[in-house]
């Protein structure tokens, strides 16, 4: 099969690797029919995050299932499944407790399970599926789905669920005024996490008209381009003289959190969900001083998936606008380029066959 490989600072590589084979009696084999590249995922490819060796790489994918253990009972051969970016038993305290990122037998794509067996990674044509019980989702009544469900129900697999994990940390609920920092898909979909839970102003920051424009379409009432204490002040003007109840950390740098705990008013609420890249430590005298509130880390997105899938296949969400770009597997490189240079917001990668 062919698979995304991570080699080192900006060095993506599609290979041929061996097809993955049900190994443990909880497998199951996923023909992958669309992945994509995650905000998380330039961190390495930048250099931020030192490669070491060659890897596998890609945590959120959906597909076909083609094989399963003899102990799978949740997903049978056939359905089509969503991924979620953790792989988690189910069955663990932490995992009863919704908190599978923390699970105790917890594997991750591109890497190995807790057998010391390679765990195929998500940017692939296929996958071994360590725990399917605990992890897929079977999609009810979806057999082929098409290019706009597809991305909705990709999504799925984490930048949705991430962003509401934010909104949720955050405090955010009907009444409420909201700031989103970040314009990835992540900050997009925290817009349309707080629209769905009833925020009653969102204001979304961006620089980029295409991402401002999903951030409307999503909910966001006004839309800040400015930076630093300026922006803290136009939110303040924005909202009546008050900053914002609840803010949402999508980006995961120092600046990022500045930016938000600015524009957080004293008893607020902050969520954050940015993968940390160096430098966001909070600063725990601004929180003791205006008693805020602050939440979030890296999202249980299987926890959310049955209630955000149930909205996707109403219509009452329509999550898959953050992808703007589609490519063929074969163009992983390019699909990492162009979210690295701004030039793509997000990106679905698909078979060959399919990207025809």
């Amino acid at each position: 099969m062919r698979a995304t490989m991570i080699y080192g600072t900006r060095d993506i590589r599609v290979e041929d690797r061996p097809d993955p084979d049900v190994l443990l009696p909880g497998d199951a084999v996923v023909r992958v029919t669309a992945a994509c590249v995650c905000g998380s995922d330039l961190w390495p490819y930048r250099g931020v995050r030192e490669i070491t060796e060659a890897k596998p790489i890609g945590h959120e994918f959906v597909g076909v299932v083609e094989a399963v253990g003899a102990d799978v009972t949740v997903v049978k051969v056939g359905d089509f499944v969503v991924a979620p970016w953790a792989i988690s038993c189910g069955e663990c305290p932490p995992c009863r407790n919704g908190v599978q990122v923390a699970c105790e037998h917890r594997a991750a794509w591109g890497a190995t399970d807790e057998h010391g067996l390679p765990v195929d990674g998500g940017q692939s044509e296929r996958v071994r599926v360590p725990m399917a019980n605990g992890t897929l989702v079977p999609v009810p009544g979806v057999t082929e789905p098409d290019e706009a469900l597809t991305k909705s129900l990709l999504t799925l697999s984490d930048v949705m669920g991430t962003g509401h994990h934010a909104a949720l940390a955050a405090g955010v609920g009907p009444g409420r005024s909201v700031v989103v920092v970040g314009d990835g898909a992540v900050g997009l979909c925290g817009v349309l996490a707080a629209k769905r839970l009833g925020a009653e102003r969102i204001i979304a920051m961006s620089r980029h008209e295409d991402r401002a424009a999903i951030a409307r379409q999503f909910g966001a009432t006004d839309v800040v381009a400015v930076r630093g204490k300026e922006a803290a002040e136009t939110v303040r003007g924005l909202l009546g003289g008050v900053l914002a109840d609840s803010v949402l950390e999508c980006v995961g740098t120092h600046e990022s959190m500045d930016q938000a705990l600015r524009c957080t008013r004293p008893g607020g609420s902050l969520g954050f969900v940015g993968v940390p890249a160096g430098g966001s430590d909070l600063p725990i005298g601004t929180l003791f001083s205006k008693n805020i509130s602050v939440g979030g880390g890296a999202a249980s997105t299987r926890h959310y998936l049955p209630e955000l899938l149930a909205d996707v296949l109403s219509g009452a969400i329509n999550p898959g606008l953050v992808f703007d770009s589609v490519m063929p597997l074969e163009d992983a490189a390019e699909a990492y380029k162009a979210m690295d240079e701004r030039r793509a917001t997000k990106v679905m990668l698909v078979p060959a066959a399919a990207a025809r």
